[in-house]
C-alpha cells in the first residue's frame, strides 16, 4: 500500500479544513480554541483510503494548516513533509495574501505535485466562477501547478459538489507521486508531543524516510536522548512498524514529555550529528528586499525553527529572485541533512522572503578560498550521487573521509556508500576511510620531500622518528599517514629502521673532519680498555662543533661501537667483550667475586668497578648475593 502525505495551503477562511472534513469525515481541528474561534491555529491531520487507477489503495494522510498570516510558523511545521499540496483559494474571494505567501513556501520547498481546489463554488455565480479561474490559471501559469499538467477542481465542501471529481483527481496525482525510501535511515521529524493516559509519552510526525519498528532504539535529535519505541500507530491504527510516508505516531519508552518538543527529530542512535552551520543554497523571492551578508532571518526546516545568519560566500547581498551559496548559523542546534528544503522569514516583520536547501551539514567555521569552497559546495549542489562523494572526500584531502562520516553527512546508508564510492575511480579506500588518490600520491610526495629535508638538514642523524615524522602532517588522519607509510615502503622508497624512517639510499654521510672526529672518538675508548676517559674530555679534544660532536657519539652508540652503562661512563664494545670472557675464566676458580676481587682481577678503581659490576648484573653475567656477586 502506497502511503501519500497531503498539504493544504491558503488564505485563511478560505475552507482548508472543511475541505479535508468533506474528503475524509475528520474535523482535523483539535483545539478547543480552534472550535471556539472558527478558524485553525495549529496543524492538523487527516487520512484517506483511495484506490488508485492501477487498482493499487492508496493511503492519504492530511496535513490541513492555518492560513492566518500570524500561524505560518505552524503552518510550515506541518508542511515541510508533504507529497503533494492542495491550494485552497475561495471562489468569493479569489487570490488572497496567504494565497500567495503558502504558494511561495510550496514551491521554496519544491513541492512539485499539487491540485488547485476552488471551494466555495456554491456561493458564485458560473460567470463568477470562470472568471476566478482565469485569474488563478493566469496566476500559477509556469510553475508546478499550471493548469496544463495540474487539475483545478471546483467544489462545495458543503454541499459536496465536485468532491468526488476532487477524489478522482487526488488518485490520479498521488499515483504519480514517486514512494519515498522505506529502506533508507529513518527519520521523523515531530510536531506533536502529548501524554496519553495508559500509554505515556507520545510523539507524532511525518516519517520522511525510512522505517521504524515497535522496539526500536531511536536518538532524540539534537539533544542526544535515546529511546526505545513501545508502540506505532499509523493513521489511528496499531501496527508493528511504520515506513516512509506515513503520518506516524510513537509511543515512547525513556523520555517525558518535558524531555521532548516540535523541531526535535528521532533518527537511529550514533548515526548523525546535530549541528547548527550549514552550508546552503538560497533563493531570494522576486518580491523580497535584497539580502545583506550577516542579515538575521527566521529559519524553519520540516518542523523546527531557529533564527539563522546568513553569512554570504563572495558577495555583499543576495538581489530579489537571485540565488546564491551561504552559510547559515543557527541560534540552535538541530539534525540537517544534504537536500532538506528551508524556509527564511524577515528577522521583522517577519514575512517569508526566500528559501532552499542544504548542501553541507559540517562546514568550515571560517573559508579562507572562498572561490574554492564555492566551486566545492557546486559540486555537492549536482544531483548526482558519484559527484557529491568525489567533490567530499576531494575537500578531505588527506584527512580522508571516515564512512561513518559519510553517511552522517549524507544520510547515505551504509550500502549506499559503499556502492557510490565503488564507482568513482579517483577514491581510493583505506579500511574504513575514502581518500582521493590526488590526496595519496600528494602525501607520499610530501613524505619523501620531508625525508630529503630531514636528512639534508641533519646529515648525522640516521633518520628521523615515525612519530615526529607524522607531526609534519597535522591535517593527515593517522590512518591515511600510515597507509601513505606503508605504500613507500613496499615501493621502496623509504626505510624504516625500528622507529626511524629515511629514504633507501640515504643514511648517515660524514665528511671528511666528521669522519677523523669519529675515530679519534672509538680509537680514545678503545685504546683506554676499561679505564675510560671523559666522554666530555674526549669531545673536547676535536675538530668540529660540539653540536656535531654530539651526534657522531648518538651514532657510535647506535651501532654499539660504544656501550653507556652509566650516565658518565662510556665503553668501546671490545673492552666489554673481553671483559666477560675474563669472568666467564675466572667462575673456573671461583663462581663467587666481591668488589674487591673485580678490582684486582681488573685492575679498576671504584670509580669504574661499581658501574661494570651493576652492568655485568643487568646482562645476567653476574647476579648480586648480599655484598658479592655469583657468576652466572
Amino acid at each position: 500500500m502506497k502511503s501519500v502525505i497531503v498539504g493544504t495551503a491558503g488564505h485563511i477562511d478560505h475552507g482548508k479544513t472543511a475541505l479535508v472534513k468533506a474528503l475524509t469525515g475528520i474535523d482535523a481541528d483539535r483545539l478547543e480554541e480552534e472550535k471556539r474561534r472558527g478558524i485553525t491555529i495549529d496543524i492538523g491531520f487527516a487520512h484517506l483510503e483511495l484506490p488508485a487507477p492501477s487498482g493499487e489503495t492508496l493511503r492519504l494522510g492530511f496535513v490541513d494548516v492555518p492560513g492566518h498570516e500570524r500561524f505560518v510558523r505552524n503552518m510550515l511545521a506541518g508542511i515541510g513533509g508533504i507529497d503533494l499540496v492542495l491550494l485552497v483559494i475561495a471562489a468569493d474571494e479569489s487570490i488572497k495574501p496567504q494565497t500567495r505567501e503558502h504558494f511561495d513556501i510550496c514551491r521554496l520547498l519544491s513541492v512539485r505535485r499539487g491540485i488547485t481546489v476552488l471551494t466555495k463554488s456554491d456561493l458564485v455565480d458560473r460567470e463568477t466562477l470562470d472568471v476566478v479561474r482565469l485569474e488563478v490559471e493566469d496566476f500559477l501559469r509556469g510553475t508546478f501547478l499550471d493548469s496544463s499538467h495540474a487539475p483545478i477542481v471546483p467544489v462545495s465542501s458543503l454541499t459536496g459538489a465536485g468532491i468526488d471529481d476532487l477524489k478522482r483527481a487526488l488518485a490520479q496525482v498521488a499515483a504519480e507521486v514517486p514512494a519515498r525510501d522505506s529502506t533508507s535511515l529513518a527519520r521523523l521529524p515531530i510536531d506533536r508531543v502529548f501524554s496519553m493516559k495508559g500509554f505515556g509519552t507520545v510523539v507524532t510526525g511525518t516519517l520522511i524516510s525510512g522505517t521504524i519498528s515497535k522496539e526500536a532504539e531511536l536518538e532524540v535529535f539534537p539533544k542526544g536522548k535515546r529511546v526505545r519505541v513501545r508502540g506505532i500507530q499509523v493513521h489511528g491504527a496499531s501496527s508493528e512498524q511504520a515506513v516512509a510516508g506515513q503520518r506516524t505516531a510513537l509511543n515512547l519508552a525513556g523520555a517525558t514529555t518535558d524531555d521532548l518538543a516540535r523541531g526535535m527529530t528521532l533518527a537511529p542512535p550514533a548515526t548523525f550529528v546535530a549541528t547548527s552551520r550549514a552550508d546552503v543554497q538560497l533563493s531570494l523571492l522576486a518580491s523580497a528586499k535584497p539580502l545583506k551578508d550577516r542579515a538575521r532571518v527566521h529559519f524553519h526546516s520540516y518542523t523546527s525553527e531557529s533564527v539563522a545568519t546568513v553569512v554570504l560566500y563572495g558577495k555583499k547581498q543576495v538581489a530579489p529572485g537571485e540565488t546564491a551559496f551561504a552559510q547559515l548559523r543557527l541560534s540552535d542546534s538541530t539534525l540537517l541533512l544534504p537536500g532538506d528544503r528551508f524556509i527564511i522569514r524577515k528577522f521583522s516583520p517577519v514575512i517569508t522572503i526566500g528559501g532552499g536547501a542544504v548542501v553541507e551539514n559540517a562546514p568550515p567555521a571560517k573559508v579562507r578560498d572562498v572561490p574554492g569552497h564555492l566551486a566545492y559546495l557546486s559540486a555537492l549542489a549536482k544531483d548526482s550521487l558519484p559527484d557529491a562523494l568525489r567533490a567530499r572526500v576531494v575537500f578531505a584531502s588527506a584527512r580522508g573521509l571516515s564512512l561513518s562520516e559519510a553517511i552522517a553527512r549524507t544520510g547515505w546508508t551504509a550500502d549506499q556508500v559503499m556502492k557510490t564510492a565503488s564507482g568513482v575511480p579517483e577514491v581510493a579506500r583505506v579500511n574504513e576511510f575514502f581518500v582521493a588518490n590526488s590526496a595519496l600520491e600528494t602525501l607520499r610526495t610530501k613524505l619523501t620531500t620531508a625525508l630529503d629535508s630531514f636528512h639534508r638538514q641533519n646529515p648525522l642523524v640516521p633518520g628521523i622518528s615515525r612519530e615526529q615524522l607524522r607531526s609534519h602532517f597535522p591535517d593527515a588522519s593517522p590512518e591515511i599517514f600510515a597507509h601513505s607509510l606503508e605504500s613507500a615502503l613496499e615501493e621502496k622508497k623509504i626505510v624504516l629502521s625500528g622507529d626511524l624512517v629515511s629514504l633507501a639510499g640515504r643514511g648517515v654521510a660524514l665528511k671528511d673532519e666528521e669522519a677523523e672526529s669519529q675515530r679519534i672518538i672509538e680509537d680514545a675508548f678503545a685504546s683506554a680498555g676499561l679505564k675510560v676517559p671523559a666522554l666530555k674530555d674526549v669531545l673536547a679534544g676535536l675538530k668540529v662543533d660540539k653540536t656535531r660532536a654530539q651526534k657522531i657519539v648518538t651514532l657510535l652508540l647506535r651501532d654499539k661501537v660504544l656501550i653507556k652503562i652509566s650516565d658518565e661512563l662510556v665503553f668501546h664494545r671490545d673492552s666489554l667483550t673481553d671483559l666477560r670472557k675474563r669472568m666467564v675464566a675466572e667462575k673456573t676458580k671461583s663462581s663467587r667475586i666481591d668488589v674487591a676481587g673485580f678490582k684486582d682481577i681488573t685492575g679498576v678503581t671504584r670509580k669504574y668497578a661499581i658501574p661494570l659490576l651493576e652492568y655485568l648484573d643487568r646482562e645476567h653475567v653476574t647476579r648480586r648475593v648480599g655484598d658479592a656477586r655469583v657468576i652466572l
